[in-house]
């Protein structure tokens, strides 16, 4: 074998044990890798604290990423908010093709008749659905009242202080928005509609009757009546029930008889005490009346009435 021979056959070996041994090490820092792994894993396990402490380190590292984020945001836009990152996940809106069939109709015909975005009345339609759900209200009757009281504003205001949709009293229920953050939910179309429910379902325990819970939830339970208050709701949710049941146009609810007018009763004549026949009442002009009397035998004859007869007059 030449001299070059053997240089080359030397090369060839000092490479394969090179290789060799790259791929050894390789091997043995893998497994120490995965040894190194599974002990930091079953430290974590056993160590409450630690597994703690990492889980504040991982997300003040996430915290921070996400602010240089918004501020590279901001920088570009020129804007010192560096919320607007997050602007499309707090807009309170969603499609409404999305909802189911009768869900969709109902926040497009409110859309239509109260001149809303129907983007945002989507998900107040199907929260009501699902609040209504859980408290075993119908959900087109939580619609209704919205309708009548603020029709869809969100931040409406009366001039007693009745706020957001549902024109709740927010000073008076301040305690139910405490779950929500503060009395400034309030102007959170969501949760007031949430806390309007809550409201409501304590206004109907209290009267015991839907129509007197609406009487209540107006603050009109101590007056005579309300105004047609819960009139108006309930023509409004039935309404919103024929949509919700198909119907594209929807009639108008068959009108009841107002409670105060008295139904005209005829005058009933009572009859006279000595005569088993039915006498009628006098005429104003006349000290006698003619009355016909039945015989036995079926015959009829004619004479003055000994007893006059009484006329009652019966209303309701």
């Amino acid at each position: 074998m030449t001299a070059s021979a053997k240089v080359a056959a030397g090369a060839r070996s000092l490479g394969s044990t090179l290789a060799h041994g790259i791929v050894a090490m390789a091997h043995n820092s893998l497994a120490l890798v995965g040894l190194l792994v599974a002990f930091c894993a079953l430290t974590l396990f056993s160590r409450a604290d630690l597994r703690n402490a990492g889980e504040d380190y991982l997300r003040t590292w996430l915290q921070a990423r996400q602010e240089s984020a918004a501020d590279a945001v901001a920088d570009s836009t020129g804007s010192t908010d560096a919320s607007i990152i997050a602007a499309v996940d707090r807009a309170t809106a969603t499609n409404p093709q999305q909802l189911p069939k009768n869900q969709a109709a109902v926040a497009y015909w409110l859309a239509k008749k109260y001149r809303v975005a129907p983007e945002p009345l989507a998900v107040l339609v199907s929260e009501a659905f699902q609040v209504g759900k859980e408290t075993k209200l119908d959900p087109t009757l939580i619609l209704a009242i919205m309708a009548v009281e603020s029709s869809f504003n969100p931040f409406a205001q009366s001039s007693v202080g009745a706020q957001g949709l549902m024109q709740v009293m927010t000073k008076i229920h301040t305690d139910k928005y405490e779950h929500f953050g503060g009395h400034f939910a309030a102007f959170d179309p969501v949760t007031n509609l949430r806390v309007g429910v809550k409201v409501l379902q304590e206004c109907i325990q209290r009267a015991g009757s839907l129509e007197g819970g609406l009487k209540y939830y107006v603050g009109a339970a101590n007056l005579p009546d309300d105004g047609g208050y819960a009139a108006k709701v309930m023509a409004e949710h039935f309404r919103i029930k024929q949509v919700a049941n198909g119907r594209s146009n929807p009639a108008e609810p068959a009108a009841k008889p107002s409670l105060s007018a008295k139904a005209s009763v005829p005058a009933v004549t009572m009859p006279a005490v000595q005569n088993k026949a039915p006498v009628p009442a006098a005429p104003a002009d006349s000290a006698t009346a003619t009355v016909a009397l039945v015989d036995k035998a079926g015959a009829a004859t004619a004479q003055p009435a000994k007893t006059e007869s009484t006329t009652v007059a019966m209303g309701s």
